[in-house]
């Protein structure tokens, strides 16, 4: 479990922040495939369901080339 944080290394914490001025590198994607790459990101597929409909398909071919081997069989 870490370690809470104490009054003196919170204040420790915010000079080093204040100090570095990391929000100043933040820059973001600079080049087009960057950009591209992260236009996508609010992007949530929806291909699970086309995946999921296509497993109940191939599971309904599967019960019914059971059921035809099964009468074949009798």
């Amino acid at each position: 479990m870490p370690t809470p944080w104490t009054p003196e290394r919170r204040a420790q914490q915010a000079e080093h922040a204040r100090k570095v001025k990391p929000w100043l590198h933040a820059t973001g994607p600079r080049t087009p495939e960057g950009k591209a790459i992260c236009a996508r990101n609010p992007y949530k597929g929806g291909h699970w369901r086309t995946f999921r409909d296509m497993h109940k398909l191939l599971n309904a071919e599967l019960r019914d080339a059971r059921r035809l081997i099964e009468q074949v069989r009798r």
